[in-house]
């Protein structure tokens, strides 16, 4: 039964118009709108026959209700496909997907360009204290320009922690800003990170001999907390933090503890633990660190890039196609088991159109 009607939902969070227009030209597919401030029970009357779920990555800006777990997956028993609207997933519980022989898709890499060039700006700005200086100028007078005085990018080392679509990006940037690059990777030899424009090192090394610390590290098990006060003592006095990743790899307790006194002289941030920050939260009444709301891939650009992604994953998989971007490999048995029982023909079933 081929000609099964394949239904996607997603909720009303913004996404670019590419998305629905791509699936939408698919006569098989029944794309569904759900509203995030609606009633949950009408939120699950969509999804409870849902072959795909477009979900936001955002786990500030979802309801707790639609984050995917045990829970949403039980109630969703044709649930083949989460699709995860960015490169992150911090609102999908891939262990529970993989055991109910679902399959998690990202757009890793939808959003490099952005990231990587929002990086290089919080470095620049960070280092050459443009913001604390535009804050100073705004309120206060009798300060020299020596005493906002930075120090340029040439010549400087400049330590990432993860060298993936993104790091790649950004250790090129900072090459042809003359900087000297070290990366660490665990999933990549020092072969391919020698590839991708970085010398490879360990983390203890990144630590101890960068100027700036960069992190493009997915957030996981692994990878919670790694930035805590013990790594940020490992540091180079005067040494620079960015991060463009994901809250919670940093402890912000810590890094404040290492501005406050002087081990680190700025931050620039683009993720926190929890998102917008406080008002009142201590790193914002800092005026050596740089803030922003995980705005660094949040272009026009990049938001249309990766909707077109999505679509077209999305599109692949409803004919059968293994997605190139699929978070959780080890589900492919399983999945291909369901998949065939619940819409009639196997995977890899390559056609043009959906039929």
């Amino acid at each position: 039964m081929p000609a099964t009607q394949r239904k996607v939902v997603r909720f009303d969070l913004w996404i670019d118009p590419v998305f629905d227009r791509r699936l939408r030209c698919e006569p098989a597919v029944d794309l569904r709108v759900g509203a995030v401030a609606g009633q949950p029970e009408k939120g699950w009357e969509l999804l409870s026959d849902a072959h795909v779920f477009h979900v936001s990555p955002a786990k500030d800006e979802l309801p707790r209700w639609l984050f995917v777990n045990k829970e949403l997956l039980a109630k969703c028993p044709n649930l083949l496909c989460i699709s995860s609207g960015g490169a992150g997933y911090d609102t999908t519980d891939v262990a529970a997907c993989t055991q109910a022989g679902v399959a998690v898709m990202n757009q890793a890499g939808g959003n490099a360009d952005s990231v990587a060039e929002a990086t290089l700006g919080l470095m620049i700005d960070v280092s050459r204290r443009i913001s604390e200086s535009d804050r100073r100028l705004r309120r206060e007078r009798g300060f020299s320009r020596e005493d906002v005085m930075g120090h340029e990018l040439r010549g400087k080392t400049i330590g990432l922690v993860g060298i993936g679509h993104i790091g790649r990006r950004v250790a090129k940037l900072a090459s042809a800003f003359g900087m000297n690059v070290l990366a660490t990777d665990p999933y990549l030899t020092a072969e391919e990170i020698q590839r991708r424009h970085a010398q490879a090192a360990t983390l203890e090394e990144v630590l101890q001999n960068s100027d700036i610390v960069s992190l493009h590290c997915p957030r996981d098990k692994s990878t919670m907390k790694l930035m805590d006060a013990r790594a940020f003592s490992a540091m180079k006095r005067g040494a620079l933090f960015i991060s463009t990743a994901r809250g919670g790899i940093h402890d912000e307790v810590a890094l404040g503890d290492a501005l406050r006194t002087g081990h680190l002289s700025g931050a620039g941030l683009d993720v926190w633990e929890q998102e917008p920050p406080p008002l009142d939260h201590p790193l914002l009444r800092m005026d050596n660190v740089v803030a922003m709301f995980h705005t660094a891939g949040v272009s026009h650009e990049a938001r249309r890039n990766v909707a077109a992604i999505s679509a077209e994953q999305i599109v692949a998989a409803l004919k059968g196609g293994r997605p190139e971007r699929l978070v959780n490999p080890e589900v492919w048995p399983a999945y291909a088991a369901r998949f065939e029982s619940i819409l009639g023909f196997p995977v890899q079933h390559q056609q043009d159109t959906l039929e």
